[in-house]
């Protein structure tokens, strides 16, 4: 019987023949059907496909009774083809009717035929339907002959995605082919976004299927996959990950999925049917993502992710296609996702066309998130699952302050965030006429409202945002995105630049704090177990202090006849800033002794981001000309939790009243001594967390931009000597301020 086989190639080449020829899509269907059948010497060939996710419905058949099509239709596990879709796998039996899940539907006259093989039409991992073939005897279907039938319902499920064919027979399962998901994560950049997905790394689209000379494309195949082991022992080889410990482990496992031989001889088998390189990857694939998305154990799904990860990279080695979605046309209204990008992959993208950011991995405090912020997209991050599920071109929303994700949003959720996309519009507006209004309370006393930036796309906002100045910009981030160090010409022009946009307004430049998170590709730094407490930020300038003044002399050329204020970060005892003011002083000595102008005035401060320096501020004080609470950080050591862990990211409140007495403590001694104090983590920038700091005595707070109109409305409605009388002395037992807060704002119509 195998004898009287046509070749794959041959098969393909007719049934696209027969997809091109006259006739309306029924007709096609029928002859596509018995073109199978004919191939196969087999009586019956039957194609099902899925209906809204829950019905199989048979839309054209060789051999049952004609009147049964568009008639019969099978629940998802129902009898042999139901289980075939729910299983995502072929069923192959001599005597189906013996088969316990054997469902008989007397309309299709299919009781005269014992022989039984079914494939799931798979794309993408999901199931468009199901192809069967039976015979009146019984019989034992060869491993090829279900290979052939796998191909030609992988080029199925091609035509079905990408042509009208069976338009009208499958309209409404295309449409809704996978099911609404709401998916949540979170808030990396507040926002809404709706649109239409695009994936960072691209999937790549096989269109061309079948090989023209099958040992060409072994040969291909081999390379591919040769050069994807090569990727995966360079990557092992990395001074970062040199080191033994749990990232090494998930590195181990994922280059042992490179060179799993059964992996490997899968795709070889698939080329020897009749497929390209290309193909016989994808045809492979879409096996493992069913399998995948079908799975409840969580590890065993992070590790068919893994062998995703890898066929996607090869798929795109074998094409050449290696650039991400940013080089691509994008939509006008694109959703980036991906597992996890850099910050400067995320400025490769059109910010007029960007809408919005998901990541299944990456947290608030994540440098991609950084960047998100500052080029104001909403932005969802820790969203498990996400690339499982999503398709290039799905409908999406973002909602950046919930921290949820609609992925094929119904047509009641896309109405509802229209009207918050209204609403959003509406705030912004508010906003933006109170932005030249003074930020003054009720009571009459003035706050400084800075912004924080990093970045020269952050400049425009500080005149959109209405700010006093830039309270924290963070240099680091200029060498993040840059392939290399940046010169000191490099980073002297700028720094010129944001110093020009200030218009004379204050800014703060932070020093380098690079280290612990904040790796730079270029930088030779040793693997850490703990980085957040590791050699980073004032530590490694003081270690490495070529690099330091490097920086030093770009800020003081740069602000040559301006005020400068620098910022060093992290600093643990008194000794470390005084041993950064002494490298400033030398930088200013040079400059005088060469005849260079410098700055007309230099301020030099400091971070309170490390609990240490709490019990030596005195003596802090007294040197620094002024200082800065880096609450992210300051609170991440003080409750010894990890800010960019999700279990840990809302475990603890920074209105509790630990936190308050602590941040009113550093307050009144500042006072004391008479040290300018600002507040610039993310807490300054919630409307209920910086009423509390207002209500702490700390009036000067540095935020992103988006935050500077919601938080200068809040200010503006408050009376801060009725909010301390309502605070107290902060000596009650309870654990938290917010609710009483929350209660305030309620009573006096403030909005928060």
């Amino acid at each position: 019987m195998r004898g009287n086989l046509i070749g794959p190639r041959v098969l393909l080449r007719r049934l696209r023949e027969a997809m091109a020829g006259a006739g309306d899509a029924q007709k096609k269907l029928d002859s596509i059907v018995v073109l199978i059948a004919s191939n196969m010497v087999a009586e019956v060939c039957s194609i099902y496909v899925m209906r809204d996710n829950v019905d199989l419905e048979l839309v054209a058949t060789e051999g049952l009774n004609p009147d049964a099509v568009h008639e019969t239709r099978l629940k998802v596990g129902e009898g042999l083809v139901g289980q075939i879709a729910a299983a995502a796998e072929s069923l192959s039996l001599s005597d189906a009717q013996s088969h316990p899940a054997f469902a008989y539907r007397p309309e299709t006259g299919e009781e005269i035929y014992h022989s039984f093989l079914g494939v799931p039409i798979l794309r993408g991992g999901h199931t468009l339907g199901v192809l069967v073939v039976q015979n009146r005897a019984r019989r034992d279907y060869s491993e090829e002959e279900v290979e052939a039938l796998q191909t030609t319902a992988m080029v199925l499920a091609e035509m079905i995605a990408a042509s009208d064919v069976v338009a009208p027979v499958a309209e409404a399962n295309r449409s809704r082919q996978r099911s609404i998901r709401q998916l949540h994560g979170t808030v990396l950049g507040e926002g809404l976004g709706l649109g239409h997905a695009v994936l960072h790394e691209p999937r790549v689209i096989v269109s061309n299927l079948i090989a023209e000379d099958a040992s060409i494309e072994l040969s291909r195949l081999n390379e591919g996959i040769g050069n994807l082991r090569a990727w995966t022992d360079q990557v092992l080889l990395r001074r970062e990950v040199a080191r033994t410990g749990e990232h090494r482990d998930v590195l181990e496992a994922y280059r042992m999925f490179a060179y799993d031989r059964g992996w490997a001889n899968r795709m070889r088998e698939a080329v020897g049917t009749g497929l390209t390189a290309e193909a016989a990857v994808e045809r492979v694939q879409n096996d493992n993502r069913a399998r995948m998305m079908r799975l409840t154990d969580p590890y065993m799904r992070e590790r068919l992710h893994d062998l995703d990860d890898l066929s996607n990279r090869l798929l795109r080695l074998l094409s050449g296609h290696v650039v991400t979605a940013a080089g691509e046309d994008l939509p006008d209204d694109a959703i980036v996702i991906a597992r996890n990008m850099g910050p400067a992959e995320l400025l490769d993208y059109d910010s007029e066309k960007l809408r919005g950011l998901i990541l299944e991995e990456s947290g608030p405090g994540s440098h991609v998130a950084i960047v998100a912020r500052a080029i104001g997209i909403a932005a969802v991050g820790q969203v498990a699952g996400i690339l499982d599920d999503v398709e290039p071109g799905d409908a999406i929303i973002v909602d950046g302050e919930a921290g949820d994700v609609h992925l094929r949003p119904g047509a009641d959720v896309e109405l509802a965030y229209a009207d918050k996309v209204r609403f959003r519009a509406e705030q912004q507006a508010r906003y933006r006429a109170e932005r030249d209004l003074p930020a003054t309370t009720l009571d009459g006393q003035d706050i400084t409202l800075l912004m924080n930036a990093g970045l020269l796309v952050d400049l425009p906002h500080l005149d959109e945002a209405g700010a006093a100045g830039i309270g924290l910009y963070r240099t680091e981030l200029q060498f993040m995105v840059a392939a290399r160090f940046p010169r000191m010409e490099e980073q002297c022009q700028a720094y010129s630049s944001i110093l020009n946009a200030a218009h004379g307004m204050p800014v703060v430049f932070r020093s380098l704090d690079v280290g612990g998170d904040k790796i730079l590709p270029y930088l030779r730094h040793a693997h850490e177990e703990n980085p957040a407490l590791g050699w980073r930020a004032i530590r490694m300038a003081l270690d490495r202090p070529g690099l330091f003044r490097t920086q030093i002399r770009a800020l003081l050329h740069a602000a040559r006849g301006q005020e400068l204020r620098v910022m060093f970060p992290m600093i643990t005892e008194v000794a470390e800033f005084d041993q950064a003011k002494d490298l400033v002083n030398r930088e200013l000595r040079f400059l005088a002794e060469h005849g260079h102008q410098g700055p007309s005035d230099i301020k030099l401060g400091t971070m309170i981001e490390v609990p240490a320096i709490l019990w030596d501020l005195e003596a802090l004080f007294e040197r620094v000309d002024f200082a800065s609470i880096g609450s992210n950080d300051l609170l991440q050591f003080f409750w010894a939790s990890d800010r960019g862990n999700a279990r840990m990211s809302d475990r603890y409140d920074p209105l509790s009243l630990p936190v308050l007495r602590m941040l009113r403590d550093i307050q009144v001694r500042a006072d004391t001594a008479g040290t300018p104090l600002t507040l610039c983590g993310e807490m300054a920038g919630r409307p209920v967390e910086a009423m509390a700091l207002l209500g702490l005595g700390i009036n000067s707070i540095s935020m992103a931009p988006p935050s500077i109109g919601p938080v200068k409305e809040m200010l503006r409605k408050l009376d801060i000597g009725q909010l301390q009388e309502m605070m107290g002395d902060l000596s009650d037992s309870g654990k938290s301020l917010r609710q009483p807060l929350e209660d305030f704002a309620k009573a006096y119509n403030i909005p928060i």
